[in-house]
């Protein structure tokens, strides 16, 4: 579904970081139908992720290489003359993080002080630069939910590095006026998420291939749940609103507000694949993890005028369509 950008993008020249990953690829799709021109740094050529399996990689400008490189970040800025920016490279993988730690801070932090580098020394080329970041960024803290003033103060790998490239990127706004606006979303679910440790994608294959569901936590982690169509949409949003000097450096939370525990969200899964509630077996082995986290919209609100516009059975049976077909056309896994 488009929303009112219509032809906002129509031939603008846009660079997108991670264009192979869930919110890249329909990102990118969204762009493309918008009659953007999208450039594409990738690091690894992923034949199932949807970005190659749409063929929409045809239809993009590709760059292959790593954000730790700055030379490699300005090319895939400079070769085609792009003047937005969607930062959405990174490593998202928690339990990775906690395993590589330094692959993780190079990725997320260097990375994106090599996109702000490349921004800052553009001339004036580029004009919008968004950044997506997490509710991981602000930690843990007493009172919920999250609101943008709250202090930034990640604990675990992967939440800290969420934290500085936030901070890294505030400094660079304020400094020497990047013009940037940083999205931190709650967890994003949609066809094209291919990491089955995920609630989601995880549930969803383990009932279509007639598996007993596996929960990795206690189940009773409390997290917010956003739709990937309503994520890209409010990435669109932002960048538009950079038009309004207003708002740049400033940092946005996106959330339907409807804060669910990790057996509830699996309730909703069971659900929409198979009409019922299946039992899972509930491991209880995820370490290092915030029991609660979920986010206020209020400011995107007001601000930006942005509205979820998926309720959590619409966008979950989008999901199950997406993967059945997946399924369908490309064998069991």
């Amino acid at each position: 579904m488009k929303d009112s950008t219509g032809s906002y993008w129509h031939e603008k020249s846009v660079l997108v970081t991670g264009g192979t990953g869930l919110v890249g690829s329909w990102l990118v799709k969204r762009l493309l139908d918008d009659g953007a021109n999208v450039t594409c740094l990738i690091l690894d050529f992923d034949s199932q992720s949807e970005l190659i399996r749409s063929g929409n990689i045809n239809k993009v400008s590709t760059i292959s290489g790593n954000l730790s490189s700055l030379t490699t970040v300005r090319r895939a800025v400079f070769q085609n003359e792009c003047s937005t920016i969607f930062h959405l490279g990174a490593q998202t993988i928690v339990g990775t993080a906690l395993l590589d730690p330094v692959q993780t801070f190079e990725s997320n932090i260097q990375g994106t002080w090599n996109v702000l580098e490349a921004a800052r020394n553009s001339g004036g080329l580029v004009t919008k630069v968004l950044i997506a970041s997490s509710d991981k960024a602000y930690g843990s803290v007493k009172s919920l939910p999250y609101h943008e003033d709250m202090p930034l103060q990640g604990t675990g790998p992967y939440d800290v590095s969420k934290s500085c490239a936030d901070l890294l990127s505030a400094a660079y706004a304020k400094t020497y006026g990047v013009p940037l606006v940083i999205a931190r979303c709650g967890n994003i679910y949609g066809g094209g998420d291919l990491n089955w440790n995920r609630i989601v994608p995880g549930t969803i294959r383990s009932l279509l291939s007639g598996k007993r569901p596996l929960i990795r936590s206690d189940g009773l982690s409390v997290r917010d749940y956003i739709y990937i169509e309503d994520a890209v949409a409010a990435y669109l949003s932002m960048a538009r609103g950079l038009e309004d000097s207003r708002i740049v450096g400033e940092a946005f939370n996106f959330s339907r507000e409807e804060p669910l525990t990790v057996l509830e969200i699996y309730e909703q899964v069971c659900e929409s694949v198979m009409g019922g509630y299946v039992e899972p077996q509930v491991l209880n082995i995820a370490n290092h993890e915030i029991l609660s986290q979920f986010l206020s919209s209020e400011k995107a609100r007001e601000q930006l005028g942005w509205k979820s516009e998926y309720s959590l059975k619409e966008g979950m049976k989008r999901t199950v369509d997406w993967y059945k077909d997946f399924f369908g056309t490309e064998g069991n896994r």
